[in-house]
């Protein structure tokens, strides 16, 4: 990584840092924002990835377990519903989204890929975020795991867990809640706001549009869709997010064509059309930077094909 874009990272880093220490220091208490979608599900907002409930006759199931240190606002939410929970299930294997299993699978059943296994259970890193993820205790590993695909009935619903391969990393997946209608995208849908892809744990820009369009092909137009971040969504706002994927990453790949450099093209930047993109998690020099380097990643396993 040249020295301007390390300079441009940590500038970045130190932003959001401080932002997050700020909105810690002004909260009196860590909480959930607790919506209702459907009678059985609730929507979970907290620091982290978005979390799905559902609570029925057999106990409840959630969809991710944000950060550890959001568990003792989870499970003050989780103690309002009369039933145990049973399941847990981790879309991907980044902490915002599954360092609440290490108290939670202390009694609950941890479902995932066989990658969020592998990569839970073993040394990570996140450069980008200068985030490093050691080994999760046996308690909050996944206890069950799939290779493609996964049904669970529970709660009167057919859950159907489907592995997306090399989209936001190597191991995500999407939850469909069929009866219900509702699907929880995980980080395969940053809602209204550039994404992060994990390029170093076998993510892609492109691979995320390939499962997005997949995706596409099987939800209606009134289905719930849940993003990893964001507001709750549907299945317009999902098109417009794979729209700006693909936009976004046609203009960087021009750019590379013209062997511009990194820098060059982050000057440069995208068509104003992207600008409300960068008003979220990620800002627009950041996410031209990923999309560079996911690029770069596809050319180099090309190659190694050849």
């Amino acid at each position: 990584m040249n020295k301007l874009f390390s300079a441009f990272i940590m500038a970045t880093l130190f932003f959001f840092t401080n932002v997050a220490l700020a909105e810690e220091h002004h909260s009196e208490k860590k909480s959930f924002k607790v919506t209702e979608l459907k009678p059985g599900f609730q929507f979970l907002q907290g620091k982290g990835g978005n979390i799905l409930l559902s609570e029925g006759k057999d106990g409840l199931l959630i969809v991710d377990s944000d950060y550890s240190e959001m568990t003792p606002a989870l499970l003050e939410t989780l103690a309002k519903y009369k039933s145990e929970l049973k399941y847990v299930l981790n879309t991907h294997w980044h902490g915002d989204h599954t360092q609440g299993n290490k108290e939670l699978g202390k009694s609950a059943e941890i479902i995932a890929h066989d990658n969020v296994y592998q990569r839970l259970n073993s040394h990570q890193e996140v450069k980008l975020f200068n985030m490093v993820s050691k080994p999760y205790p046996a308690d909050a590993l996944p206890d069950i795991t799939f290779d493609h695909s996964l049904t669970l009935r529970f709660n009167d619903e057919t859950i159907k867990a489907l592995h997306l391969p090399n989209g936001h990393t190597d191991g995500d997946s999407i939850i469909f809640f069929e009866k219900a209608n509702i699907v929880h995208m995980g980080d395969h849908l940053f809602n209204g706001m550039f994404p992060f892809v994990d390029v170093g744990t076998n993510g892609s820009v492109r691979g995320m549009v390939t499962n997005i369009d997949g995706i596409l092909d099987h939800i209606a137009d009134d289905t719930i869709v849940v993003p990893g971040h964001g507001a709750i969504s549907n299945k317009e706002e999902l098109l417009a997010f794979r729209d700006m994927l693909v936009g976004t990453s046609n203009e960087v790949e021009m750019m590379m064509q013209q062997n511009m450099s990194l820098e060059a093209m982050q000057e440069k930047g995208l068509s104003e059309q992207w600008k409300v993109w960068g008003n979220g998690f990620l800002n627009e020099k950041v996410w031209i930077g990923i999309i560079h380097s996911s690029l770069t990643a596809s050319l180099q396993t090309q190659d190694t094909a050849k």
